[in-house]
């Protein structure tokens, strides 16, 4: 019989274990905070946000984000521009994009020793099981990407494969139109 329990804690304990290296290898890649790594992983693929916006999608309050985003322009990795109406987006640095490129190749590598655990039969059912995991962590818009905010967002959809947690997204919001519709 299967032992809920005890598979819940040796997901918990891998996805601990898994995180504290992948952000200890993120702070180590580019010199910051693990928000401040997250924060330019995200500015890789969607330059131009607002603090307040960066700030939430890595679960920072505007404030917090604030003072982020002032150490990491003081560190050179971004800028802040000024733009329509006095609002406020912010910028990769040419060095800031290099240190977004290190810190997902940093990322990549220590996720791929992990798995070298497993014959390429069990990575191919963990790639299928995470998926199924994933789409189950997503709650409601904004999820995607807090839960995708060290992601490499490339790799998800390579070779026509969607990423389970940009499909939830659009589930959510296909179900919204047609209940609100």
């Amino acid at each position: 019989m299967h032992d809920e329990l005890r598979t819940a804690n040796l997901l918990g304990a891998a996805s601990l274990a898994l995180s504290d290296v992948v952000v200890a290898g993120a702070i180590a890649a580019v010199g910051t905070s693990s928000s401040g790594a997250a924060a330019l992983v995200v500015l890789s693929t969607d330059a131009g946000l607002s603090v307040t916006e960066l700030g939430r999608r890595v679960g920072l309050s505007q404030s917090a984000a604030s003072r982020m985003v002032e150490g990491l322009e003081k560190q050179g990795l971004l800028r802040r521009e000024a733009s329509w109406r006095g609002w406020v987006r912010v910028q990769l640095t040419g060095l800031g994009a290099q240190a977004a490129h290190s810190l997902l190749a940093s990322r990549g590598d220590v996720l791929r020793q992990a798995l070298r655990h497993l014959d390429d039969r069990e990575q191919e059912q963990l790639g299928q099981l995470m998926s199924k995991l994933l789409t189950g962590l997503y709650r409601r818009p904004g999820d995607g990407e807090r839960i995708c905010r060290l992601c490499d967002r490339g790799v998800c959809v390579r070779d026509g494969a969607s990423c389970p947690v940009g499909e939830a997204d659009r589930g959510h919001r296909v179900a919204q139109e047609r209940d609100h519709g």
